[in-house]
């Protein structure tokens, strides 16, 4: 007699983070793919694959990423119940995000389930604190597994053991990065993928950074030494996504340029894209070093990158310095962004707000000069935050300096902890004018004419300003955070916060969410005026300014930007530096 199969159901689920009224914040379409997602889900496909329960056991499984998907606990409970045996996997978990996977657990365990929790905020407490983070403790006092390092080659015995009903409280693989070579390559159903905005899905071509920037919680996770795919893994991923109508592609690696491979892997993308005419773009994370690798920049063009981000971070060197961000040197800043501009990919750039000498008058001051001397396309501000898992967070606490202890508010958009100089007031203050002022409606037409006379797409650049724009203004969520249309469930809030009395609750939403919608329509009608009176301009093509100015020898003396004390300082180290080498040559 044959031997019956029994079905385990493996669900897993990207979490959201609540607003600041204690909803998840979630959309009809969201902005962007979870490559924690993506990478478990291949992974978890491998096992089946491989039938790492035994041949008689069928791996169920679901991905859901909560940003764009309601998550009900009920549906969850029943999903697993409906077959023998499961467990619920909270993949990719930042800080922020905490406090809500915390809450899912929560409402998971008292119906018996199995849940799992790994992420940033788990691996980065446990490779930089002494003691365990109070949060994660909770989440093992729930009977919750918590997971720190990568999953590669140690998802099937995670399942194994929930299978044998002999999971462990703590699986620890930080000592123990993988070689992701080779290995299951990071996938998400096509219909997953569609409840993002321009359907784009992600992988990450590597991971590791070699600096060692105070504020990043990657080097301490993903560690400091480049770990890559190979060129034919990153043609397998593509080519699965291409099959199933995908062709849109977020590499995640937090800085693209640093991973040894990057010239073999455009080659093949080119090689894509060139010689079987495959039509793909994908949008990329660099440092502001990338311009100086010979070809860099014009074979991401060719391979079809259509987005850059790149982490400015600050143009005072002494703030650069405190952060240990040494890389950054602001007298290169004007060639590499004018780089991309000649092959007319549209520049994203970091902002962050909160070094130790700011103030509201000086970050004003700043902007003002990079509106005029650098030309970036969207600038987008974030908090300095001392994330857990980053080199500031492990100072501030084991020198007993109070940060905020909900971790909900660790999304860079909150200010989270005390500043020399600032109080908490005049630092949000600074926030809101940093957006205020570098979105005006003159700078909007400037990086429009910019656009248009550099051959970067006027209108995709439009769009994203509008996205920026009304995220900030309308929705009150930073664009990263963003998506398209707000999407709110009265039970979907904060299990420490009240339900709201459904006679309140939803003629309220309804009417926040008209009264939303109008101000979006609004505000792209008023910057569709712009973007008409730039593009109606007969000499559109002939547009100059001191951003678009090509780079010349006496910049240092006649830029503002170069000014300052500090400024000063730094360009003095530089020449001295540079005659140093200059005499070393000959």
């Amino acid at each position: 007699m044959a031997k019956q199969s029994k079905k385990f159901c493996l669900v897993l689920i990207k979490p959201s983070h609540y607003d600041d009224d204690g909803y998840v914040i979630q959309w009809f379409r969201s902005a962007i793919p979870s490559n924690s997602l993506a990478c478990l889900y291949g992974l978890a496909l491998e096992c089946k694959e491989q039938k790492v329960l035994g041949d008689d056991v069928e791996l169920e499984i679901h991905a859901f990423d909560e940003t764009n998907t309601h998550i009900r606990p009920d549906k969850i409970v029943s999903l697993i119940k409906k077959a023998d045996d499961g467990m619920v996997m909270l993949v990719g978990v930042q800080s922020n995000q905490f406090p809500r996977s915390l809450d899912l657990s929560t409402v998971l365990r008292k119906e018996k389930i199995r849940v799992a929790i790994g992420g940033f905020h788990v691996s980065g407490t446990m490779a930089m604190l002494k003691e365990r983070d109070s949060l994660v403790q909770k989440a093992l006092d729930l009977g919750v597994t918590v997971f720190a390092g990568e999953a590669e080659g140690r998802l099937g015995q995670v399942l194994k053991d929930a299978f044998e009903n002999k999971l462990q409280p703590i699986y620890n693989f930080m000592d123990d990065l993988p070689n992701i070579q080779g290995v299951a390559p990071p996938l998400l159903p096509a219909e997953r993928i569609h409840l993002t905005a321009g359907a784009t899905t992600s992988f990450d071509a590597g991971r590791g950074c070699p600096f060692t920037c105070s504020f990043c919680t990657i080097i301490n996770v993903q560690g400091r030494k480049s770990r890559r795919r190979s060129p034919e893994d990153i043609e397998k991923i593509v080519r699965m996504n291409v099959a199933q109508g995908l062709h849109s592609f977020f590499i995640t690696d937090d800085n693209f340029a640093r991973n040894k491979d990057w010239e073999m892997i455009l080659d093949k993308l080119i090689e894509l894209r060139e010689g079987e005419k495959m039509n793909i773009s994908f949008i990329i994370q660099v440092d502001t070093l990338c311009h100086k690798l010979p070809n860099f920049i014009e074979k991401s063009k060719r391979a079809g990158v259509k987005r850059v981000f790149i982490g400015l971070e600050n143009i005072n060197p002494s703030s650069l310095l405190t952060a240990s961000k040494r890389q950054n040197k602001i007298t290169d800043y004007r060639q590499m962004l004018l780089a991309w501009k000649k092959v007319g990919i549209v520049t994203y750039c970091g902002y962050i707000l909160g070094f130790p000498n700011d103030t509201p008058e000086s970050i004003v001051h700043d902007i003002e000069i990079i509106k005029k001397e650098l030309p970036i396309d969207l600038l987008e501000f974030f908090y300095l935050t001392p994330l857990p898992g980053s080199e500031d967070h492990k100072k501030l606490h084991e020198a007993g300096i109070e940060m905020d202890a909900d971790l909900n508010k660790y999304d860079l958009n909150h200010a989270v902890t005390g500043h020399p100089v600032m109080s908490k007031e005049d630092w949000e203050r600074a926030y809101r004018l940093a957006w205020e002022t570098y979105y005006t409606d003159e700078h909007i037409e400037t990086v429009l004419r910019r656009a248009i006379a550099t051959g970067t797409s006027p209108g995709k650049t439009m769009f994203f300003i509008t996205w920026f724009k009304g995220c900030i203004g309308i929705e009150k969520i930073h664009p990263l955070e963003g998506g398209f249309l707000r999407l709110k469930f009265r039970r979907s809030r904060r299990l420490e916060m009240p339900l709201e009395n459904p006679l309140l609750f939803y003629p309220k939403n309804f009417l926040s969410t008209l009264w939303k919608q109008f101000q979006w329509i609004s505000l792209y009608l008023h910057l569709r005026l712009i973007y008409r009176k730039v593009r109606k301009d007969p000499k559109r093509f002939e547009y100059m300014d001191l951003g678009l100015e090509p780079v010349k020898d006496d910049e240092t003396e006649t830029r503002e930007m170069f000014q300052s004390e500090t400024a000063q300082k730094f360009v003095t180290q530089i020449k001295k530096l540079e005659k140093a080498r200059q005499g070393q040559a000959a």
